[in-house]
Order: C-alpha cells, then structure tokens, then sequence
C-alpha cells in the first residue's frame, strides 16, 4: 500500500512552480502539518534576515521588486551577522520572530572557522525550529548557458543531524572525537519527503547518496531506511537506486543528466548542492528552501556568504529573488509570484543585462530594475 504524508495546504498546494524549474512549472513540496502564516488585513508578516556578505544587496533587490509589484508581505527585518557573538540579541530576537510567524527570507550568515567562533547560526536557526528538509532545485536556465544541458535534479538533504550533530570534545590532548549521528526517525522522516516530492511532481527517480561501504553502521542505517520506504512507492513507479557519494560526485560533473531527485545526509547535501550550483551557473542562481512542521525558510540553496564582493554592487540577486518566488508560492500569492518568475526568465533569456558571475558587467541594481522593467 502506498503510504504518503499528509500534506499542508500552504505547503502543499503554493509552493508551486517554485523555478528553477524552468520557473514557470509546478513544484510541490510535501509537508505534514498545516500551521497558519502570520496575516492580518489580507497582508502577511514575513521575517527577513539578509545576511553577511552580500546579503543586504541581495535582499534589497527584493525588497525594491516587492515594492514594484505591490505584494502584500511586511518585513520583520533583523540585521543578524554571524560575525557577533553566540549570545546576540538581535539573533534570538529574528528566531522568535521566525516562530511568530512561521515564514522567513534569509540570506547567508557567516560562521567562523575558529574554534573559539560559536556555532553556526545557520544550523542552529534549522536545528531548533526543526526545519529538517533543504531543497535545492538545480536545472538549466535558458539563456545562461553551461557546459552539461538537460540538467534537472533536486537535492534532498536532511538537515538536523549527521556531521552537523555538532558533537564534538578533545579526548587527549590532539585527540578530537566528532560524533556522526544518524537516526531511524530523522532517516524515514527525510526519505519519504524524497519520495511524496517525486511522487508529486513526476519525478521518476530517487537517489540515495551515502558512504555505507565505510560507514556502515552509520550510513547503513540510513541506506537501509531509504530502501524499506522506497518499497511502500513501488507501485507508483518511483525508481531507487543508490550511490557512493564519492562516485556520485564524479558523476555529477560528468554526467548530471543521469540525476533527478537525490536524497542524502547533511555533509553530503551540503557538498552536492554546491556542485550542483556549479553546473547550472553558480551561486548566484539557485534557490532553495528549509521545511518543517510548522516553519518555513526560504533562502539561496548556495550558502557562500559572497564577503570577496561585499559592497560592490555585482552580485547577482536572481537566488535570493527566485528563493522570494518560492516563498510568495508557500503564501498563496501565485500571480506575484508568476510575474516575478516570469520577470527574472525574460531578464536572463534576453542576456541584455548580466551580472559578472554570468560573464557581463552590469550591477546587481542593473538586474534588479531589469527585472522591473519586465514586470
């Protein structure tokens, strides 16, 4: 018997043609509960927190496009850097506001390397609102050509444990224990969100990405989990095969094609998207999404915080804005969300206006108001 989460109906039903895409195509994603958006007066209340690095610009551009299009979002805007102290009150004041509202924008926030830096507030915002499914769509967009066509896959990447269990102590002196957790539940929980995102978006393929050759134990468990679900979605047709990460990612690069919906643990997720970002254009130009219970946040499925290029005016906002797009889908506010999607597809397709990460010289303001100008 085919067994499916239950969906929610914002979750389920608005987050629709979320690009990339093609931008213009339905994508839905499972979710299992139905918890109401911040809104009053017909308009919502969305928390927004741009990020280090090139946030702010990026987050602007949006801005500027909602303006111009008139979406009836508020921002709850709170100006988070990674680069302050564990203990920041602005931080703890945009997590209460996330469960206030139950839907953010988020650029970026940096993390420090040391070891004396606090943990990631990336992690720990996706932790503790249990945001437990990344989505990162990756396909070719017309006219930014790359070096693979036909390109089209999502990644699915469990988001609140593996390597980023953040267990770590230094049991003698240059000795450093990391403990890697993997659960039955967290496993399932991820593995049928792979299969309800394929099934209901006729995907044909699910890929499980793992090292249990090495890691047996650890991501045995997690293969194994993956193959008990994928048995209850034979009858709808879904493939599963899986995979080595390390062979999976020889083939990503040279033959992506091959993919269409990958499911992983978190290190390996974070790694795959960034080359799946790599082979569709860059960073600059996929978005994604965290999902939950009852949360939702939206943000570029690349996560470089971009400081090399801070304040300069060249970043290239399209993620950032087709992350927007994906959050005016999970509100219902679909014919916005089609005419900036539409908007950013005449804005790339015409090449009149490309950011430096897409070979041009134009400003992210350059694109921004393009966008505009396409509306």
């Amino acid at each position: 018997m085919l067994r499916t989460i239950a969906l929610s109906k914002p979750l389920a039903v608005t987050l629709a043609k979320m690009g990339p895409r093609a931008m213009s195509t339905s994508t839905i994603v499972p979710q299992v509960q139905d918890v109401p958006c911040s809104k009053l007066g017909g308009r919502y209340t969305v928390t927004l927190i741009p990020g280090d690095g090139v946030g702010q610009e990026t987050a602007s551009a949006v801005k500027t496009i909602f303006k111009a299009v008139n979406v009836p979002v508020d921002w709850e805007q709170f100006d988070v850097s990674g680069y302050t102290s564990a203990d920041d009150l602005t931080f703890k004041q945009s997590v209460e506001s996330l469960r206030r509202n139950k839907v953010g924008l988020k650029g970026i926030l940096y993390t420090p390397v040391s070891s004396l830096g606090h943990s990631s507030f990336n992690v720990t915002i996706r932790k503790d609102l249990d945001m437990y499914a990344s989505l990162v769509l990756c396909k070719n967009i017309p006219g930014y050509p790359t070096r693979h066509e036909g390109v089209d896959f999502a990644i699915i990447r469990e988001n609140t444990e593996g390597e980023y269990s953040g267990l770590e102590h230094q049991s003698y002196p240059g000795v450093v224990e990391s403990l890697k957790v993997i659960t039955r539940t967290k496993s399932e929980r991820i593995a049928r969100f792979a299969f309800d995102f394929a099934l209901r978006n006729n995907r044909k393929k699910v890929t499980c990405i793992h090292k249990a050759n090495i890691m047996k134990l650890a991501d045995g468990l997690f293969l194994n989990t993956c193959r008990e679900v994928a048995k209850e979605y034979a009858s709808s047709g879904i493939k599963f095969d899986d995979m080595i990460v390390d062979n999976a990612s020889m083939q990503l690069v040279s033959k992506p094609q091959q993919f269409d919906v990958m499911v992983m643990p978190n290190l390996y997720g974070n790694i795959v998207s960034n080359v799946g970002a790599g082979l569709v254009g860059g960073p600059g130009i996929v978005p994604g999404c965290n999902i939950g219970r009852e949360y939702a946040m939206f943000e570029p499925g690349c996560r470089h915080v971009g400081k090399d290029i801070q304040g300069r005016n060249t970043a290239n906002p399209a993620a950032m804005i087709l992350s927007s797009v994906m959050m005016l889908r999970h509100l219902g506010l679909d014919d916005h969300a089609n005419k900036i999607a539409n908007a950013v597809s005449k804005t790339i397709m015409s090449g009149a206006v490309k950011t430096p990460d897409m070979g041009g010289s134009n400003t992210t303001t350059d694109f921004t108001f393009a966008v505009i100008s396409n509306l």
